[in-house]
């Protein structure tokens, strides 16, 4: 063993005790911060539990009720997830479902521009024979949806077969192409299907974590907790140009130049060649391109990767030293590699890492992307937008075959070619082949790249429907139709967590006014289709749950041996795969964790995982003297949730976080600019300017700013670049520049 590592600091009681702004008082003890508070008239007679619909970690939730209405929530101190944590979203998560603007009717946009309410008969008689005539006008390809990761894998199941079985929508996506597809292709790419590898139990057990832009304190706090209950002395290295949360607890931060990420995990696999830091038997036996990559790499010295990256030559040797000779590795990821115009590569970058030393299949070990919604990876198996039930592909006639069968449909009803991307159907809305769009639980007007551009394609569009919680959101704002949908609490179901476990999704609230789950609009819409005999089988969530485990059978994804909501509900869970061999091999009951290819086989038909490389490319928008600074942007604090759609509803969570658009700026830059704290700015890219308080602060470099993506005016600012192979947008570096406004005043 190295010097270096014998020598490490003593770091746990540090990690025990730092945890940011999201500390173990507020995760632990939230009552007194006026989290999770139950007067005493109003203690619960019974209690049930459901998984958070916030983010992708997947806690349950005690849910407290009186007279079958759910009245509060707590931890649920047995769920093998979060064990008795949650983080303020998950305490507040009953908030938002008594907002004051919850759309609780249909509207309908009149000749005259006003919304007004009509009944459900007629919102949907009206939807369907506009979309059926904008396709005679127009031509079958002229309609599109877009989707979402927040609703339960039984309605997005529904959905994508609704749209595309029934109303002939050939192109649909989800918000999950804004953080997951470089993940989804990635994986799929090096070891041959979408399967993020690892168990929370991993957080625990390595004894080196390397997060790659990923601020996990305060986008995944509870994960963080897991991290914290390592006992095995673990070195944190954070890799992230800004110096964030995560950051500050890590025993090593290394503060690389945006999107340089490419030449530093090459680099690094450089100096684990030279110095033999590698498992040859490993890749002998489990991989293939081995040869070539290690030749690619020759090229990435130290020299030139610290000229790219800003590191130094003797952090980067101590980098690939505490990888070498660390013992257990784990490598973990976010949207600080997704999004990026050149993601996929560095994720298969990060996979190569730990396919090289072997650190795959182990305990403590992988090459793990952390999801961002509550169901994203519901979406990548069943929506059946861009893929086919169950992780199939369109093209592929086996696969459309076998869906046909086991849903008993026409094969014809199954299209054979892919969807577009999500980016592909704004363009298509731009450049006027599209003409309807149906937006469901997602918020694209706020949260799409170059906002401005995207409101504009939407005011274009013959009909827009959006069906949401809320009638008040941006999207909803420019709908002719607006469907109102139960939330989270209101509905049943399923989601599937990052570490691919299935939890149940329960109904502890009615729905307000005449609002309807998606699950029930989706079957409405095919009834005023004419095809409500194609979906006789599906008339619940449990029914079509039955379903999906017929779509999975023989597939990576295989959860045919999950018996039923009841297996879900008594075993905290159930990781997939879950086939009925291995349930019947198991006596009937899977373990709590399980990580994938320990038997060191991959999904490729050869049974390898497979390195992939390519030369790094340059940023698509460089700074230059009329925009001097890179923009970055990403997670606020653990009390916001993306659009902020919810958590905004929360008194509670609003008091959590700054109210005003800021920026951050290091002190330097701010006495060049002659700035204050305080102080108003105009930010602006070439797209567009945002008003925000300037926040002086050493925690970005300089010649770097930061804005929380959760503030609506911030995606006004990026720059319109998707990552070739995912088409997943790169949110994280654009050019702008920072001016002198009049006046402090943002009100």
């Amino acid at each position: 063993m190295s010097t270096l590592l014998k020598a490490r600091p003593q770091q746990n009681s540090l990690f025990r005790s730092w945890q940011g702004p999201l500390t173990r008082e507020l995760v632990q003890a939230p009552s007194a911060h006026g989290l999770g508070r139950l007067p005493e008239r109003l203690q619960p007679t019974a209690t049930t539990e459901s998984v958070c619909g916030f983010c992708s970690t997947g806690c349950s939730l005690k849910v407290h009720l009186r007279d079958g209405e759910a009245i509060n929530l707590s931890a649920d101190p047995q769920y093998p997830v979060n064990r008795g944590m949650a983080c303020p979203k998950g305490w507040e998560a009953l908030a938002p479902l008594s907002a004051g603007d919850r759309a609780t009717e249909p509207l309908l946009r009149g000749d005259d521009g006003r919304m007004r309410s009509v009944k459900w008969n007629g919102a949907l008689s009206v939807m369907v024979d506009r979309f059926r005539r904008i396709q005679e006008r127009h031509g079958p390809d002229s309609l599109a949806w877009l989707g979402t990761g927040q609703i339960p894998t039984e309605e997005l199941a529904l959905l994508g077969s609704v749209a595309k079985f029934v109303l002939g929508i050939r192109h649909g996506d989800g918000n999950t192409r804004q953080c997951m597809a470089t993940a989804v292709t990635a994986y799929k790419e090096s070891f041959g299907f979408d399967a993020p590898p690892y168990t929370y139990e991993d957080f625990e057990e390595s004894d080196v974590l390397v997060f790659f832009g990923s601020n996990l304190c305060i986008a995944h706090p509870i994960l963080w907790q897991r991290v914290l209950r390592n006992r095995r002395n673990p070195d944190i290295l954070v890799v992230d140009p800004r110096a964030t949360e995560t950051a500050q607890a890590a025993t090593r931060h290394y503060g690389l130049q945006p999107k340089s990420d490419l030449s530093l995990v090459y680099g690094l696999a450089h100096l684990l060649l030279k110095k033999d830091w590698v498992d040859h038997s490993f890749i002998r036996k489990h991989t293939n391109g081995f040869d070539a990559f290690a030749e690619f790499v020759q090229a990435f010295h130290p020299q030139r990767v610290s000229a790219e990256t800003g590191l130094s030559v003797e952090q980067l040797e101590q980098f690939a030293e505490r990888i070498g000779c660390g013992g257990r590795v784990s490598f973990w990821w976010t949207m600080g590699v997704n999004q990026s115009h050149e993601g996929v590569r560095v994720a298969q970058g990060i996979i190569n890492l730990a396919l090289m030393t072997g650190n795959i299949g182990k305990p403590g070990t992988g090459a793990n992307s952390i999801t961002g919604q509550c169901n994203a990876m519901g979406s990548r198996l069943f929506s059946n937008t861009t893929g086919l039930l169950g992780g199939r592909d369109f093209e592929n006639p086996q696969h459309r075959n076998e869906v046909a069968s086991i849903l008993n449909i026409p094969e014809e009803r199954i299209p054979d070619q892919k969807s577009l991307a999500y980016d592909q159907i704004i363009e298509g809305i731009q450049e006027g082949r599209i003409k309807g769009l149906w937006i469901v639980a997602t918020n694209s007007a706020h949260s799409w790249m170059h906002q401005n551009g995207l409101m504009d394609a939407l005011r274009q569009l013959e009909f827009l429907v959006v069906q949401d919680m809320y009638a008040s959101t941006e999207t909803a704002q420019l709908a002719d139709l607006i469907l109102p949908a139960a939330g989270w609490g209101e509905k049943e179901g399923t989601f599937i967590n990052s570490e691919r476990r299935i939890g149940r999704v329960r109904k502890v609230r009615r729905a307000p006014g005449e609002a309807l789950s998606d699950f029930s609009i989706f079957q409405l819409i095919a009834h005023y289709a004419g095809c409500a005999d194609m979906f006789r089988d599906w008339d619940s969530p449990e029914s079509v749950f039955e379903i999906l485990k017929k779509l999975s059978r023989g597939q990576p994804c295989d959860i045919s041996g999950i018996e039923g909501y009841s297996a879900l509900e008594n075993q905290g869970g159930i990781q997939w795969p879950c086939s009925e061999q291995m349930l019947s091999d198991a006596g009937g009951k899977v373990a709590a964790q399980r990580r994938l290819f320990e038997d060191g086989r991959f999904h490729h038909e050869d049974g390898r995982a497979r390195f992939i490389f390519e030369q790094p490319r340059a940023l698509p928008e460089a700074c230059n003297v009329d925009y001097p600074f890179t923009l970055l942007t990403g997670r606020g604090t653990s009390a916001q949730w993306h659009t902020q759609t919810r958590t905004a509803k929360s008194d509670v969570l609003r008091k959590l976080y700054p109210q005003n658009t800021y920026v951050e700026l290091h002190p330097e830059d701010a006495r060049a600019l002659e700035l204050d704290p305080g102080e108003a700015v105009q930010v602006r890219s070439r797209r567009g300017s945002v008003r925000a308080v300037v926040h002086v602060t050493p925690i970005v470099q300089p010649g770097q700013v930061f804005i929380p993506m959760h503030y609506p005016e911030v995606n006004r600012l990026t720059f319109p670049v998707v990552d070739p192979y995912s088409r997943q947008p790169g949110y994280k570096a654009c050019a702008v520049c920072i001016e002198k406004t009049s006046s402090k005043d943002l009100s």
